[in-house]
């Protein structure tokens, strides 16, 4: 069932060179009534006098150790607060039934004239709505709400697709803040962002400043049976909106905050680059942030420098990423610092003596590899091209360096899965343990390997894209398959991410502005099945996830042009599903996919 025609309504994070962050003085102010125990201990805390400032609502739609840990959010949060004319106070989702409140002063959303939000997951969309309305703000954008705040977007996940948020939004930034916050900033400080002149404002930004997305400019056109035909601007502003990117940076992203309450905690987290040259076909992260970006090793060590003297564990971010050279540098660089290392997963091919080393120095128990497809014939489908025996050297390689615990990432529910496939990977599972076990024996505690399953998702700008949801039935199956499989293998664990939750995030991922519209429904109604509320809106959830899409379909986050040739992604699409590969980005000459000039 195709949507009802409502209408028309509507990491990663983001460094900036050291020579733009000048000295920070903060003026200390009194908090009013947030929580004394959530900032507790926290260091880079922004306090202003509210006097001739504009104040600044900072929501992240998720706990405090989340959004804590983001330093995307961090970044956003220093680079409004270093405005002299501005006052930036951060919001989280708040306990069930209660408002939500600043962090710093303890006020509530409505003595914010100007309201940013930051999304870097689909997941939290309805959360942000939820906050907004708890807030008591006006859900709907457009020329007749310009009585409440100024609603400003940005993160990767509206840069991915902004339409669902669009029916809330005045203005979307997308791109990289640094490279485009700043000027956006000064222009709201200037010009005021009361009501009146508003859309004067707004249509100011659009066309002026590239990366700025006004959605009340744009109308939204529908063929019968519910698929997107036009997206039409108004006049004088572009078509679409190209986002703009960070150039080499003095100084890669670092932490700003630090809190022994956040997600990692007491933890200096290091950005190694931006998006990812391998093009694995699942991951938009490898396509949003193109042309791939690495740091160079003074960058990183400059950022490395910012480290305060009582913080000795490093996370590195994007060593799936790096160059084994480079990385094999920066993890001396971080020996010899007295330093223990971090990482969120590593790379089963590049793995080197000098990672292993320091790997070993630094006392890390859990390791974790990224297989991602369950066997070698789907990692070539999803262009992932590990091998089997590189996976089982890999682990056995960490397993000798110290750890105790590998964990495998994996997703169910790709693109010409069989069961055959999840086979294989119970096979592999058990050449692992046997692999392992001597090594467990000769120091007297056996290595435990556990599997991490999540179901796959397409997401928009992936040549994946165009696939449907596998559904929830097939996923549920497959991960019982997997679960009885290898329930009789000893010190090998399995979790999951819920197949319903994937569900979820599929249909935000490829949602309209009619999807919009009836969240706002959703978030200011009782809770309940939000399927089945979907429906009561004439709005059928599996024509988002679970539908088969054509090329040459007009896609809504096509408004975007990050300037990848949708025959492009459309080929990737069907050499993935023949089992072709494609190599790696070559940015100096490559011109394949079209946004390095092709």
């Amino acid at each position: 069932m195709a949507p009802n025609l409502i209408g028309p309504a509507t990491a990663p994070y983001l460094p900036r060179a050291a020579s733009r962050r000048p000295p920070r003085q903060p003026r200390l102010r009194r908090r009013e009534s947030a929580p004394p125990d959530l900032l507790a201990g926290e260091r880079g805390t922004w306090r202003k006098k509210w006097t001739g400032l504009l104040p600044v609502a900072l929501i992240f739609p998720s706990s405090y150790r989340v959004a804590t840990s983001n330093l995307g959010l961090q970044l956003v949060y220093d680079l409004l607060n270093e405005h002299p004319g501005v006052v930036a106070e951060r919001f989280v989702l708040p306990p069930p039934g209660q408002p939500p409140l600043s962090l710093e002063s303890g006020r509530p959303l409505r003595d914010f004239p100007l309201i940013c939000y930051s999304l870097s997951f689909e997941g939290d969309t309805l959360n942000l709505l939820q906050m907004l309305a708890a807030g008591g703000i006006s859900p709907a954008a457009g020329p007749g709400a310009d009585h409440r705040p100024l609603i400003v977007g940005g993160g990767v996940a509206v840069w991915m697709n902004p339409e669902p948020l669009a029916p809330v939004t005045d203005l979307f930034i997308i791109g990289e803040a640094e490279a485009i916050l700043p000027a956006v900033l000064e222009r709201l400080v200037s010009h005021g962002v009361a009501a009146a002149g508003r859309e004067e404002l707004l249509r100011d930004l659009a066309t002026s400043l590239p990366g700025c997305y006004a959605p009340r400019f744009y109308t939204p056109r529908y063929h019968p049976d519910g698929r997107l035909a036009a997206m039409t601007a108004a006049q004088g502003l572009p078509e679409r909106i190209r986002p703009v990117l960070l150039e080499e940076p003095e100084i890669a992203g670092y932490s700003r905050l630090l809190s022994p309450q956040a997600e990692f905690s007491d933890l200096f987290l290091v950005e190694l680059g931006r998006g990812c040259s391998r093009g694995c076909r699942f991951c938009a992260a490898g396509f949003v942030y193109r042309p791939p970006r690495l740091w160079s090793p003074a960058a990183i060590y400059a950022a490395l420098a910012q480290r305060p003297p009582d913080i000795k564990r490093v996370g590195l971010l994007g060593m799936e990423m790096a160059e084994p050279g480079t990385l094999a540098r920066i993890s001396e660089f971080i020996e010899q610092a007295g330093c223990e290392l971090s990482f969120s997963s590593l790379r089963a091919d590049a793995l080197t003596p000098e990672l292993l080393r320091l790997l070993a120095g630094s006392g890390i128990k859990t390791a974790v590899l990224a297989p991602d497809g369950a066997s070698e014939r789907l990692r070539r489908v999803i262009n992932k091209n590990l091998t089997e025996d590189e996976i089982l050297q890999a682990a056995e390689a960490l397993a000798g360096s110290g750890i105790t615990t590998v964990k495998l990432y994996c997703m169910i529910g790709l693109p010409t899965e069989e069961d055959d496939d999840l086979q294989e990977l119970v096979v592999m599972i058990g050449k692992l343990r046997r692999r392992l076990l001597p090594l467990g024996r000769a120091r007297g505690r056996l290595t435990e390997i556990q599997l991490s399953v999540s179901s796959f998702v397409p997401k928009p700008w992936t040549p994946f894209q165009y696939h449907p949801f596998a559904g929830v039935t097939l996923l549920r199956r497959r991960l019982r398959l997997l679960q009885q499989e290898l329930r009789p293998e000893a010190n090998v664990r399995i979790s999951a991410e819920s197949p319903e939750r994937a569900y979820w995030q599929a249909v935000l991922a490829r949602g309209d502005r009619r999807l919009g519209l009836a969240l706002i429904a959703l978030a200011a109604g009782q809770s309940g099945n939000w399927r089945r509320q979907l429906l009561q809106q004439g709005l059928d959830p599996d024509w988002y996830a679970g539908r088969q899409r054509a090329g040459g379909e007009l896609f809504p986050w096509e408004i975007i042009a990050p300037g990848i040739k949708p025959e492009y992604l459309l080929a990737e699409y069907r050499r993935g599903l023949k089992g072709r590969s494609t190599e790696a980005c070559r940015v100096a000459s490559c011109r394949r996919c079209g946004v390095c000039g092709g």
